[in-house]
Formats: structure tokens, sequence, C-alpha cells
């Protein structure tokens, strides 16, 4: 018998579906009228006025369909109990149909002889003056399985019609261009103004949590996730000054109370149930939401209710030793669910520690307040050499060392393959944007049909194969991939550090030696509350403008969106975030999932591989691994290596270097002997000025034909001359036509010394065009490159607002 976790899962989906403590008091869910002037109103008031009303037809057909659909329609609910037109509509049992409603009106025509052929038509055309009128209130379940797309169109006409005016207005002015978007924005309007009555200005921030519930249960769960209409009633001032961005912040789950975190166990014991809420309140002020929630699925979930259910009525911290052995045997193992099957449970000691600081605490505490926390006071069952993980430690060591090892060699290659993705991608998707609808062509060998789309979207069709394609989407994912894969491999941050960068983490530092302008990045407090800055090279001042350019989409600032942390449970405030994308008809923060989805298709794409022929796997730490051992393996000290990663304990920073005692000792030994060697102590003195102008003149020497010579200062050419196939060569862009010559010369000279047989000589014209190749290579690397870099430097000066009173 195992500890059942059913409780926890359904407690989360009930508290999901009811509880939304974010919606403001004012702004709870309405409860729908049960009567209304227009559902009071008589047969003949009912027709008079919703025939009136304008509805549209395509001809005078169409309208003497709705005028007699509405007649059969009356006749039908008038011989339904009920005082109002909305009782007769709920005692006739048609709302729980669905898209069948129309059985139940049929089979009464049919009983009275009244049947015709085009009863189905006239019924359909009858619901749209009904519900458009309100002269019946349909609840979620008939509205949203039955998606009568004309009614809603109608309905928007008659209700409010200025109230979607200004919402039309509205997605002018912020440029939401999306037909389909707005439509589906305005028909969730239309549902809540269907089910509660009331205008645009009434709708409130429950409302629309109400709806999106009912979606999730009646409609697929691809549409939960459009959340336009809300943010457009929220940004017209529908709900408040003080109302939520979005409505996710809403929805998604909040952080819970001690409380709330043990009672979604069902404990049977009140009184151990009152004692862990008390113990986690009292805890709750000293450790971060994830520690807390942590300690009480240790202690409420893995420790007591597994004791209440293998020991029925047990109401005491005093465990004998049979109980406290046999619990540590289940404790140990993670229970078999669904295809996994049962294993040992990694973090054991965890659990272990938790409940051992749960029973030393309360016996501490019991001296300062005897009358709260003594009659709970017990022997703890958790001896000190139980909770120790040395071994645990060195084994989780060993294996990220090796991994690290492991993927170390494979980083330049993956960071190859993301570069070629993207640009293969963005070369896609500009041969395809620019090919007008219906039309095949030929891309990368393969035949396309050019598909319509929505805006933004470049939908291609394989015409052998029927694949659709998202041309558009495709360059996206493989831009994100590019960016997170280089910024985590070049700064070696937490992915979490990464998502919080905003174009404010941007600080421009002078050099107070030269005056020179150093950009850096600021990296904000996240894991150990610790702020720190890091230097942006070159490259990944690339990949930032590259960044920036992309979510600015040449608007004058970046799109302001928040972010929700999902170890903390809590969302920031609007942020110009630089990792965020256009979901829709609206920015999002990139989130965790994500970062790991990209990562895993990268990795797909590249086919990389272990020893074994596994397939090799990267998540977002790894790179911090990479990172920091590449940099002390390179030289770095340990100890700036620490500042830079943000770790408060020198021993963190060398647990996440993979490499040996040894050979630190050893490299070090090395450079000793060898700076002794080229430093001997006779040149600790004072240059005389032959020495500095001979120094000048080996960089003056450095300049060669083909580019400039790398050699160090002192070092003589140890290929006399050959600069062609010289390493030490930076070739020079701008000489490429030169190399050109040289090249062209060596395939006449090639062909002919085959001609004559000069062996030898083949052999070195050979190496030498091999290496005239790999600069010519070179060459149009270095061109390709952008040398400046913008980094678009936010200003806070023009927000500063500055008010002064007139004299």
């Amino acid at each position: 018998m195992t500890v059942d976790l059913s409780p926890l899962a359904t407690a989360n989906r009930q508290r999901w579906a009811s509880d939304h403590r974010h919606v403001p008091p004012e702004s709870q869910a309405r409860t729908p009228d049960l009567v209304w002037w227009q559902t009071c109103a008589s047969r003949e008031e009912v027709l008079q006025r919703t025939l009136a009303l304008p509805f549209t037809g395509d001809s005078e057909a169409n309208l003497r369909t709705r005028e007699r659909g509405l007649t059969k329609l009356l006749d039908w609910l008038e011989d339904q109990p009920g005082a109002n037109w909305q009782e007769r509509w709920l005692a006739s049992g048609v709302e729980e149909a669905g898209r069948d409603w129309k059985q139940g009106p049929l089979q009464w025509l049919t009983a009275r002889g009244r049947a015709r052929k085009y009863d189905t038509i006239d019924l359909s055309g009858g619901m749209i003056p009904l519900v458009g009128g309100q002269v019946i209130r349909p609840n979620y379940r008939w509205l949203l399985r039955l998606i009568p797309s004309h009614l809603l169109f109608q309905f928007r006409r008659v209700t409010d019609p200025d109230g979607f005016a200004a919402l039309e207005a509205h997605c002018d002015a912020t440029g939401r261009h999306g037909k389909n978007d707005r439509a589906q924005a305005f028909n969730r309007i239309a549902w809540i103004m269907m089910r509660k009555g009331g205008l645009i200005r009434d709708i409130t921030i429950g409302d629309c949590v109400e709806l999106q519930v009912a979606i999730g249960q009646h409609q697929c769960s691809g549409q939960k996730g459009k959340h336009l209409y809300y943010a457009m009633l929220a940004e017209t001032g529908v709900f408040g000054p003080s109302a939520p961005p979005r409505l996710k912040a809403v929805m998604v789950l909040g952080q819970l109370s001690p409380a709330e975190l043990i009672d979604r166990l069902r404990i049977a014991c009140h009184p151990v149930r009152d004692l862990l809420v008390d113990y986690l309140t009292d805890r709750c002020v000293d450790v971060d939401y994830v520690t807390l929630e942590d300690m009480a699925r240790s202690l409420g979930l893995l420790f007591w209710k597994d004791l209440e259910q293998h020991h029925p009525g047990i109401s005491s911290l005093r465990l004998d030793a049979a109980t406290v052995t046999a619990w540590k045997d289940r404790v140990s193992i993670v229970p078999a669910r669904g295809s996994q099957p049962a294993r040992p449970r990694v973090n054991v000691h965890v659990v272990l520690n938790t409940v051992r600081a749960f029973y030393q605490d309360i016996a501490r505490w019991a001296a300062d307040d005897p009358a709260r926390w003594s009659r709970w006071v017990a022997p703890c069952p958790i001896r000190d050499s139980e909770t120790s993980h040395v071994k645990a430690r060195s084994r989780r060591k060993a294996d990220m060392d090796q991994r690290t090892r492991t993927l170390l060699p494979v980083l330049p290659a993956l960071a190859s393959t993301v570069e070629q993705q993207h640009r293969a991608a963005v070369r896609r998707l500009a041969a395809g944007r620019d090919i007008p609808a219906g039309t095949e062509f030929v891309l990368d060998g393969e035949t396309y049909l050019r598909r319509g789309g929505t805006t933004g979207c470049v939908y291609i069709e394989n015409v052998h194969t029927g694949r659709r394609l998202d041309l558009a989407g495709e360059e996206e994912r493989a831009f994100w991939s590019w960016a997170i894969v280089e910024v985590l491999r070049m700064t070696g941050i937490r992915h979490e550090e990464m998502l919080e960068l905003t174009h404010h983490s941007f600080i421009a530092y002078t050099l107070p030696t030269t005056g020179e302008v150093v950009p850096m990045l600021q990296i904000a407090p996240s894991k150990l509350d610790m702020e720190r800055l890091l230097l942006i090279s070159p490259e990944l001042g690339e990949v930032l403008t590259a960044i920036i350019h992309r979510v600015r989409a040449g608007r004058a600032a970046i799109p302001l969106v928040s972010a929700y942390d999902a170890n903390e449970r809590v969302w920031s405030a609007p942020m110009p975030f630089l990792f965020q994308r256009r979901h829709g008809p609206e920015h999002r923060a990139l989130s965790r999932n994500y970062v790991h989805k990209c990562l895993e298709r990268t990795l797909a794409a590249s086919g990389l591989a272990d020893a074994t022929g596994q397939p090799l796997t990267f998540n977002p730490h790894d790179f911090r691994r990479l990172f920091l051992t590449d940099a002390i393996r390179s030289g770095l000290p340990p100890h700036i290596a620490a500042k830079i990663a943000g770790h408060r304990v020198l021993d963190t920073t060398m647990g996440y270097a993979a490499i040996y005692p040894q050979d630190v000792i050893s490299h070090h030994r090395a450079f000793i002997a060898r700076r002794r060697s080229l430093r001997p102590s006779d040149e600790y003195r004072d240059i005389t000025p032959e020495e500095w102008q001979e120094f000048l003149g080996h960089f003056e020497l450095r300049k060669v034909a083909l580019g400039v010579c790398t050699r160090d200062y002192g070092t003589p050419c140890q290929h006399e001359h050959a600069c062609v196939r010289c390493p030490q060569l930076r070739p020079d862009p701008a000489q490429m036509p030169r190399l050109k010559e040289i090249h062209a010369n060596l395939h006449d000279r090639l062909t002919e010394a085959k001609e004559h047989g000069w062996l030898g000589e083949v052999a070195a014209i050979d190496a030498s065009l091999a290496a005239a190749e790999q600069k010519l290579t070179a060459m149009r690397q270095i061109a390709a490159k952008h040398t400046t870099v913008h980094l678009g430097m936010p200003d806070f000066r023009p927000d500063a607002g500055r008010s002064s009173t007139a004299t």
C-alpha cells in the first residue's frame, strides 16, 4: 500500500475551476437574473418588439422565415409550464440537448399536425430574434455547443452597438487587425451578454472567468487560451484601473496559504492538521514559497498522510520503532504510477531532514511557548546519521561532471546547428512569402503549393505528401532556439534569469581611466537575491541586438508584458521583457516550457549522440555548468568565476566545474614554470628607448599583404613568411581580390606540376591551396559579421515626469 496522490490532484482541479482569489470582491461573477422585463412581456409585445429590431436578412424570404420560426417557438413555449418565457424555456429541457435542441419543438409540432419540411430552418431563424431580443437567456452549455455565428453577429448589431464600435476603434488603435481574432473576441463578449444580460460596461472579471471555465468544459482545448476579449475590456476601462492586465493572472493558481496546502491533503486527524498548519505558518516567514510547498508535501503527504493510511486512527507524533521502520522503507521508494515502475526516491534525505527539523523545532519552541507546543513534544524518529547525504552528493557531483565532459565537446556543434537552422528558416520564409496564394513553387528540391492564411502566417503545402507547413512559425521557433542557446552559452546565467532580462537590463559603464563606454548586462536578483553585472561581448551584443530588433518590430518601444513565476506563483508587473513573442493578437513572455521545447527541437534536428549512439539531451542548466567549466579550464580564477555566476560560496562554483584537482595543480605549476622561464629576474628593470622602439617596430612589421600577423612579441616567424599557410595570419576582407589571384595562380601551378610529374611540388601546392581556401572562408565570415552593435540603450529621462506649480 502506498500514498494516494489523488486527493492532491483532485483538490487542485476543483480549486482551479471554482476558486479565483485574484478576482476583486466588486468584480465577482454576476448571478443570472431569474426575471427581467423582456422575458415577462406578453406574446404580442414580444412579436412586436423583436420583429421590429434591426435584424438584417439577405432577402425578404429570410425575414419571413424568422417570423414563422419565432411564431412556432412562442407557440411551443406557451405550452410549457412557467410564469415567463425563461421559466418555460428551462422547463422544456432542451438546453441540455445542445445541437439537438430542435427535436423538442419538432416533436411538439408533429404531435399537433403542424409539421412542415422547412420547420428546422424556421426554428433556426426564429431563435435569432428570441435570443437576440433577450426574451430567453440560455446557459453556456447551449450557447457554446450550438456556436450560432449568425446569431452572434446579429446580437452585436442590436445589443450595445456603441460599445462594440468602441472596441472596434480600440483594436484599430492598438494594431490588432486580425479579423479572426476580433471575431472570436466579440463573440465571447456576446456570449457573456446573452447569458448575463446588460451592456458591455456591465461585464465583470468574474463573468470572464466563468466563461473560460465553461469553454474548457464544452469546447475544444485550443479555444481556452484566447483571451483577447478580456484584454480589450481591461484596456478600455471596463474593469477599472486595478484590474489584472491578463485573464491568465486571474485563472492561474496563485500562492496557497499554509492552511490550504494542508487541507488539500484531507488529513483525518484534526489536531495534527492544526499542528501542521501552525508549524508552516511560523516557518513561512523564513522560507520562500517553493520551500514552503515542499515542506507541506513532505510533512503532510509523505509523512503523516502515509501514516494515517497504514495506521488508521493515529493521533500522536510519538511513534514506535516498527512504525518508523516501515515508514522509512515506504518513503524511500517512489511507487509505480501508470507506465512508470517503482524506483528509489532520489531526494529521500530531503524528506527525512524535513521531518527531523519538524520534531526538533517543536521541542525547541516548547521551551518558549509550552502552552502551545509542549503537548506535541516527542522523540525524533530520524537519527542524525540518516540525514547525511554525503554519498548522494558525491554521486550527483560525479554524474554532473560526466555529463559536462560529454556535452562540452559537442557545444560548438550545437551552436553551429542552431545558427544554420535559423539561416535556413529565414531563407525559406523569404522565398515563400512573396509567392501568391495558389501558386506552385520549388523549395529545397520539393514542390509546394502556396496557401492563404491569417495575418503573419505563411502556409505552404507539399504537393506530394500533403504536409502543411507554416514558414513564419518555423522561422520564429528557429530564431528563439538560436537566441536561447547563444545567450545561455555566452553568459552562463540561469534560465530564469535569462527570461527576466528586460530592455532596462542594459547599463552603460564609463571607464574612469579612458572614458570609454562599456555595455554591461544587469542580472536581476533571482535565486540568492544577488544582483550582478556582466560584460557584454561583441558576439553577445549581436544576439541581444537581434532580439531587441525582433521584439520591437518597428515600434518605438518594446511592448510591456507580465511574466508568471512558476516557482513563486506570482505575476510580475508589466515590463519590457526581451524574451517575449507574439501569441495571436497579444504579446507573451516566453515560458520555461517553451525554452525546453526549443532545445528539444534543436537537438532532434542536430542528430548529436553520445559514445553509445544515444541522442544527447541538453537542459538550460547544462549551459551554466559548461560555461563555468570552460572558463576555469581556460585560466579564469575560480573566485572571479564565482562572482560572474552569482555564487556566494566558492565551493558551489567548483562543484559546477568538471575539473580534477590534479589538473588545477599541474596547470598552475606549469604556468609558474613557464612564466619564470620566459621572464627571468634580470628582465625586471626599466626598458631603454631602443627596446621600446624595437617593441613598437614589432607591431609595425606585423602588417602583411593579406592581413595582420598575430604572433607574439619576441617570437620569430616560424613559417618563413609563408603567410598563406600560417595559422597566425588574421586575413583582411579588403584583400580578398589579392587572395583570389593567389588562389588562381596556385591552380595554374598545380596543373603545370602535374603535367611535368613534379610530385613534391604537387604536395606543396595542395597544402597551399587548402590554406588559401581556408583563408578565403575566414575573410567571408569576417566580412559577414556586423562591425557596429547598437544595443538600443534605454533612457529614463523622457519617462521621468516633472511637475511644477505655476506662480
